[in-house]
Protein backbone atom coordinates (compact mmCIF):
# COMPACT_ATOMS: atom_id res chain seq x y z
CA UNK A 1 0.00 0.00 0.00
CA UNK A 2 0.87 3.38 -0.50
CA UNK A 3 1.45 5.24 2.19
CA UNK A 4 1.88 9.15 1.35
CA UNK A 5 -0.88 12.32 1.57
CA UNK A 6 -2.75 13.11 -0.41
CA UNK A 7 -4.21 16.80 -0.89
CA UNK A 8 -7.55 17.50 -1.86
CA UNK A 9 -9.54 20.41 -3.01
CA UNK A 10 -12.95 21.25 -1.93
CA UNK A 11 -15.59 20.32 -4.44
CA UNK A 12 -16.27 23.20 -7.11
CA UNK A 13 -20.36 23.68 -6.12
CA UNK A 14 -18.50 24.15 -2.16
CA UNK A 15 -16.89 27.68 -3.05
CA UNK A 16 -17.82 29.44 -0.12
CA UNK A 17 -16.54 25.66 2.03
CA UNK A 18 -13.42 25.74 3.72
CA UNK A 19 -10.96 23.60 1.96
CA UNK A 20 -10.44 19.78 2.95
CA UNK A 21 -7.43 19.21 5.08
CA UNK A 22 -4.99 16.35 3.72
CA UNK A 23 -5.35 12.64 3.68
CA UNK A 24 -3.53 9.63 3.37
CA UNK A 25 -3.61 7.81 -0.18
CA UNK A 26 -5.86 4.99 -1.20
CA UNK A 27 -5.41 1.47 -2.48
CA UNK A 28 -7.88 -0.99 -3.69
CA UNK A 29 -7.39 -3.03 -0.99
CA UNK A 30 -8.00 -0.73 1.50
CA UNK A 31 -11.65 -2.17 2.57
CA UNK A 32 -10.99 -5.62 2.26
CA UNK A 33 -10.87 -6.70 6.00
CA UNK A 34 -14.63 -5.25 6.15
CA UNK A 35 -16.22 -7.63 3.18
CA UNK A 36 -18.82 -9.37 4.91
CA UNK A 37 -22.12 -9.39 7.61
CA UNK A 38 -21.86 -7.89 10.43
CA UNK A 39 -23.81 -6.93 13.39
CA UNK A 40 -24.26 -3.17 13.72
CA UNK A 41 -24.49 -0.87 17.28
CA UNK A 42 -24.71 3.00 16.12
CA UNK A 43 -24.91 6.06 18.25
CA UNK A 44 -26.04 9.09 17.05
CA UNK A 45 -26.05 13.00 18.15
CA UNK A 46 -29.78 13.74 17.56
CA UNK A 47 -28.84 17.62 16.96
CA UNK A 48 -25.02 18.25 15.83
CA UNK A 49 -23.23 21.75 16.43
CA UNK A 50 -26.23 22.86 18.57
CA UNK A 51 -24.39 22.60 21.91
CA UNK A 52 -26.94 19.18 22.88
CA UNK A 53 -25.42 15.98 24.06
CA UNK A 54 -28.51 14.21 23.14
CA UNK A 55 -27.63 11.00 21.75
CA UNK A 56 -29.84 8.23 20.18
CA UNK A 57 -28.76 3.82 19.82
CA UNK A 58 -29.98 1.80 17.32
CA UNK A 59 -28.69 -1.89 16.25
CA UNK A 60 -29.30 -4.03 13.75
CA UNK A 61 -26.78 -5.09 10.46
CA UNK A 62 -24.28 -3.87 8.11
CA UNK A 63 -23.77 -6.12 4.64
CA UNK A 64 -20.49 -4.94 2.49
CA UNK A 65 -20.31 -6.51 -0.95
CA UNK A 66 -17.22 -6.15 -2.77
CA UNK A 67 -17.59 -4.98 -6.56
CA UNK A 68 -14.61 -4.81 -9.52
CA UNK A 69 -12.38 -6.63 -7.86
CA UNK A 70 -11.85 -4.55 -4.80
CA UNK A 71 -12.21 -1.21 -5.97
CA UNK A 72 -15.26 -1.07 -5.26
CA UNK A 73 -17.75 -2.35 -2.74
CA UNK A 74 -21.33 -1.47 -1.69
CA UNK A 75 -22.73 -0.89 2.33
CA UNK A 76 -26.18 -1.71 3.02
CA UNK A 77 -26.68 -0.51 6.83
CA UNK A 78 -30.08 -1.27 8.14
CA UNK A 79 -30.35 -0.16 11.90
CA UNK A 80 -33.30 0.72 14.71
CA UNK A 81 -33.78 2.01 18.11
CA UNK A 82 -36.31 4.17 19.96
CA UNK A 83 -35.84 7.09 17.27
CA UNK A 84 -36.64 5.14 14.43
CA UNK A 85 -34.95 3.09 11.27
CA UNK A 86 -31.95 3.94 9.55
CA UNK A 87 -31.59 2.62 6.07
CA UNK A 88 -28.30 3.78 4.38
CA UNK A 89 -26.37 2.50 1.25
CA UNK A 90 -22.67 3.43 0.73
CA UNK A 91 -21.26 2.80 -2.74
CA UNK A 92 -16.45 2.66 -2.21
CA UNK A 93 -15.24 3.39 -5.21
CA UNK A 94 -11.02 3.59 -5.61
CA UNK A 95 -10.12 6.19 -8.02
CA UNK A 96 -7.15 4.89 -9.54
CA UNK A 97 -5.53 8.29 -11.25
CA UNK A 98 -5.84 10.35 -7.62
CA UNK A 99 -5.23 7.18 -5.36
CA UNK A 100 -8.21 8.07 -3.11
CA UNK A 101 -11.43 6.36 -1.94
CA UNK A 102 -14.82 8.23 -2.52
CA UNK A 103 -17.82 7.23 -0.43
CA UNK A 104 -21.08 8.63 -1.78
CA UNK A 105 -23.47 7.52 1.33
CA UNK A 106 -27.74 8.07 0.38
CA UNK A 107 -29.96 7.66 3.74
CA UNK A 108 -33.20 5.79 2.68
CA UNK A 109 -35.24 8.85 3.71
CA UNK A 110 -33.84 11.16 1.79
CA UNK A 111 -33.08 9.19 -1.32
CA UNK A 112 -30.12 11.34 -2.29
CA UNK A 113 -26.80 11.13 -2.33
CA UNK A 114 -24.72 13.27 -0.36
CA UNK A 115 -21.36 14.91 -0.90
CA UNK A 116 -19.07 12.66 -1.91
CA UNK A 117 -15.81 11.71 1.26
CA UNK A 118 -12.84 11.10 0.01
CA UNK A 119 -8.99 10.17 1.49
CA UNK A 120 -7.68 6.83 2.33
CA UNK A 121 -5.45 4.42 4.64
CA UNK A 122 -2.01 4.83 3.62
CA UNK A 123 -1.44 1.39 4.64
CA UNK A 124 -2.42 1.60 7.77
CA UNK A 125 -5.99 0.38 9.68
CA UNK A 126 -7.32 3.56 9.74
CA UNK A 127 -8.48 5.26 6.65
CA UNK A 128 -9.31 9.14 7.25
CA UNK A 129 -12.10 10.92 4.63
CA UNK A 130 -13.13 14.52 4.44
CA UNK A 131 -16.30 16.59 2.37
CA UNK A 132 -16.91 20.44 2.45
CA UNK A 133 -21.05 20.34 3.21
CA UNK A 134 -23.58 22.82 4.02
CA UNK A 135 -25.01 21.89 7.53
CA UNK A 136 -28.55 24.28 8.84
CA UNK A 137 -27.43 27.04 5.99
CA UNK A 138 -23.63 27.06 7.37
CA UNK A 139 -20.54 25.67 5.43
CA UNK A 140 -18.88 22.87 7.21
CA UNK A 141 -16.17 19.93 6.89
CA UNK A 142 -17.49 16.64 7.42
CA UNK A 143 -14.66 14.05 8.85
CA UNK A 144 -15.24 10.12 8.53
CA UNK A 145 -12.76 7.52 10.42
CA UNK A 146 -13.10 4.30 9.93
CA UNK A 147 -10.75 1.75 11.51
CA UNK A 148 -10.21 -1.89 11.89
CA UNK A 149 -9.86 -2.96 15.46
CA UNK A 150 -9.43 -6.22 14.56
CA UNK A 151 -10.47 -9.23 12.02
CA UNK A 152 -13.70 -9.35 13.65
CA UNK A 153 -13.68 -5.59 14.56
CA UNK A 154 -14.20 -2.29 13.35
CA UNK A 155 -15.29 0.70 14.13
CA UNK A 156 -16.79 4.05 12.32
CA UNK A 157 -16.74 7.92 13.19
CA UNK A 158 -18.25 10.99 12.32
CA UNK A 159 -17.30 14.72 13.19
CA UNK A 160 -18.38 17.97 12.09
CA UNK A 161 -16.17 21.16 11.88
CA UNK A 162 -17.71 24.59 11.63
CA UNK A 163 -14.38 26.23 12.10
CA UNK A 164 -12.63 25.06 9.39
CA UNK A 165 -11.33 21.83 11.12
CA UNK A 166 -9.80 23.76 14.31
CA UNK A 167 -12.07 21.76 16.45
CA UNK A 168 -14.36 18.84 16.05
CA UNK A 169 -17.75 17.54 17.42
CA UNK A 170 -17.92 13.63 16.84
CA UNK A 171 -21.73 13.16 15.99
CA UNK A 172 -21.81 9.36 14.54
CA UNK A 173 -20.38 6.51 16.20
CA UNK A 174 -20.82 2.72 14.81
CA UNK A 175 -19.20 -0.43 16.17
CA UNK A 176 -19.19 -3.50 13.81
CA UNK A 177 -18.83 -7.35 14.70
CA UNK A 178 -18.44 -10.19 12.06
CA UNK A 179 -21.57 -12.09 12.18
CA UNK A 180 -20.81 -15.58 13.18
CA UNK A 181 -23.10 -18.27 11.32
Amino acid sequence: MATGVSAIAAPASAASAPLLPPTPVGAPQDFEFEHGNWDTSLRRRLRPLSGSDVWAEYVGTTLVHPLLSGRANLVELDVSGPEGRIQGLSLRLFEVQQQRWTLNFSNAASGTLAAPMVGGFGGSPRGLFYSAEGFNGRPILVRFIIESLSVDRCRFEQAFSADGGVTWEINWIAVDTRRSY
